[in-house]
């Protein structure tokens, strides 16, 4: 995927897991990549270490829940690079719990993350794309959002909400040549699923549910997400890719 020769990414979450698994796989094909997280230290630490690996990168700390803080990043960000060529929202957490346990403050915290984000985030830089006339917005949602999950109502909602802005906002940018996707991740081996994944009680019972009987890895998704940015996915756009293992079949 040679076709991304002087793009630029934005990649929320890059400071662990998936997100930083995206954000080193889209430098490693030449793209300059903004590594934003909430912690400085984490985005830092990914950015430091795509520059050691010869490539492109610069952190930027947001706490992307923050409407205004992403507007004002936004607007700094444009004054420094011409346009945002790929912006791919996959910052997220997880505030589990069944609906009657469920504090107002969890719901809130993880739509305004995982699904909020992705609005402020979009709107902040899709415009510029627009004039250009090229642009790339994949959104990480999850299985969840497709399924459901008992214990996830905050969570299966934001990732649920996340397919249908992936949907509406294709249409509404499709004549502008930018396509938006998403990917929808299983059980990937992360921090956020180390506490099941290395418990053999539990992955068992886990990996009935797949058919491929096995965990996959954050470069399943950062390659899926990596072929959706490039000029070569050009003619796909509104789709829902799940990569899990054959879950949600």
């Amino acid at each position: 995927m040679s076709t991304f020769t002087h793009r630029t990414a934005l990649v929320t979450g890059a400071g662990r897991g998936i997100g930083k698994a995206i954000a080193e796989t889209l430098a490693r094909h030449g793209v300059t990549v903004i590594c934003v997280s909430k912690s400085a230290d984490s985005c830092g630490a990914t950015a430091a270490a795509i520059v050691a690996a010869g490539g492109k990168a610069k952190a930027l700390a947001v706490d992307v829940a923050d409407g205004a803080a992403v507007a004002a990043a936004a607007e700094g960000l444009l004054k420094e690079f011409p346009a945002i060529d790929i912006l791919v929202n996959n910052a997220g957490i997880t505030k589990d719990g069944l609906l009657f346990r469920m504090s107002a403050e969890d719901w809130n915290d993880v739509i305004n993350t995982n699904l909020s984000s992705c609005f402020h985030w979009t709107k902040a830089l899709a415009r510029p794309m627009t004039r250009a006339r090229w642009g790339r917005i994949v959104n990480i949602t999850s299985v969840s959002g497709i399924m459901g999950n008992a214990g996830q109502a905050n969570y299966s909602a934001a990732k649920a909400g996340m397919i249908g802005l992936t949907k509406t906002l294709a249409r509404e940018f499709a004549s502008r040549n930018i396509t938006v996707n998403a990917v929808a991740p299983g059980f990937i081996k992360t921090d956020m699923t180390t506490e099941f994944v290395n418990n053999p009680e539990i992955s068992a019972k886990v990996l009935e549910a797949v058919p491929l009987k096995r965990f996959g890895e954050a470069a399943d998704i950062a390659n899926m997400t990596a072929f959706l940015c490039s000029e070569e996915a050009g003619y796909i756009t509104g789709q829902v890719f799940a990569v899990d293992g054959g879950m949600a079949m």
